[in-house]
Parts: structure tokens; sequence; C-alpha cells
């Protein structure tokens, strides 16, 4: 198993695609924090199927807009783990807007979906590079989505705030590295419970199948081996954003 000895913290790591992150990680041997904020009885079920593999697991809370409690999670994780190899930065906030309906998307909101999906993402990277500057190397992978590239998706806020993680990856990628290579995955439709509690969900499927190459909806499990391969093999790439979409975007 190539991540044998290795320890990863994968935020809103409890469900969807962070759930499936967390399992792909432990069947190559990492230990694996699983970050939640609210979902804490999904976090402790993935917990348990970690432990299943034979992982060592290790269920973390922190709202991840919280400078204060990203720290406090991050030092939790090294005092258990002794180090952080890998960050999966996968925590994610929107709410359902038209684009059109500039009033509906109020400031708490545009705030909100900002403060978990951007400013967090920066805390998490923030709070874990040192420990991996001087264990001398370490893997950040953004989870992005095509909404950041295509200004498409579920509001006008989640999709500037996604194009907001393409831009602060490539920065990342020049501040931290040589030592930490940061790279972002960006996701189109996925099936998640995200998805099943949206009320157009049988149209977003149909537009999506219609418009892919691959016909079907993209599976969490599809994001987590692009995200695997970013976290473990590849050691030349850095700064960049591998679309995972079906071809949905060609």
């Amino acid at each position: 198993m190539k991540l044998n000895g290795k320890s990863a913290l994968v935020t809103g790591g409890g469900t969807g695609i962070g759930r499936a992150v967390c399992l792909a990680l432990a069947k190559e041997g990492a230990s694996v924090a699983v970050n939640y904020s609210k979902s804490e009885s999904e976090a402790v079920m993935t917990l348990e199927d970690l432990r299943k593999l034979g992982a060592f697991g290790l269920a973390v809370r922190a709202d991840v807009s919280s400078d204060k409690e990203v720290r406090g999670m991050v030092d939790n994780v090294l005092k258990v783990f002794g180090r952080i190899d890998i960050l999966i930065n996968n925590a994610a906030f929107t709410r359902f807007i038209g684009h059109a309906d500039l009033e509906a998307m109020t400031e708490e909101i545009w705030d909100r979906i900002f403060a978990v999906n951007l400013k967090g993402l920066f805390f998490c990277c923030r709070a874990v590079a040192p420990a991996m500057k001087k264990q001398g190397s370490g893997r950040i992978v953004n989870v992005a989505s095509i909404a950041g590239l295509n200004g498409r998706g579920s509001c006008i806020a989640y999709a500037a705030s996604k194009a907001g993680v393409v831009s602060v990856t490539k920065s990342l990628a020049r501040a931290l590295g040589p030592e930490i290579l940061v790279n972002a995955v960006a996701p189109g439709l996925v099936e998640t419970r995200w998805l099943d509690g949206t009320a157009n969900a049988p149209d977003l499927r149909r537009n999506f199948v219609n418009d892919a190459v691959i016909k079907h909806v993209g599976r969490p499990e599809d994001v987590a081996e692009v995200v695997l391969t970013l976290a473990s093999d590849w050691t030349f790439v850095t700064g960049q954003t591998v679309v995972v979409d079906g071809g949905r975007t060609v």
C-alpha cells in the first residue's frame, strides 16, 4: 500500500466526496482524520468503516470558517498522528439561488459560502503548512468545481467561491513549493446527499448526462480516484486543477 506511514486530514469527510476520499486513502494504508462540523453521526460511521479496513482513524470537529477551530483541529491531529502528510480541503456550503435573482443572494448567504468554501480552505492550508514544511513534504488537494470554471452552478456566490479555489490553488502552489504540492480537482455533478436533497435533481441529472461524454452522473468514488492520485502518485505536478466531469465541459 503506497500510503503506509502517511497521515491525512479530510475536511467534510463524513459524507459524499469526502467520505469516498477517506476510504480511498485508508485502503492505501493512510491514517485518516475525518473532519466534520455538523454531520457527527456520518463522520463516526465513516470512522467505523475506516477501522473495518484496518486503518487508524480519528473524527475531529471544527468549523473550517473559524481560524481558531482549524488551528485547534490541526494541533489535535498532529498530537495523535505525529504528522500530516496530506490535506484534502473538501468542506463546502451552498444555497440554490437562481443566478438572475440577485436580491435573493443576501449578504449573509454570500458571506457564509465564502467563509466555508474559500476562507476556510485557506485557514486549513495555513495551519498545516508549518508541519509539512518541517517534515520536508506534503500534498494538498482542494475540491473546486466546474462551476468555478464556467460560472454556472447552484448560485453565483458558489461559482465565484470555487473560482477562488482555483486561483488560491495556484497561489499556494507557488508559496508553499517545492516541499508542498498544491493541486485541485473540479468535479461536475456528483451523486451525493446534496444532490438527492434538491427539488430539481431529476432535471439536473438528465441535463448533465445529455451533455456529458461519459453517460452517467459522477460518483464520489470517481472524484476520490483522482484525489488519491494527486495526493500520492504525481510528483511533478503542482498548481493545477483537474476536471472530473465525464467530459461535460469538453
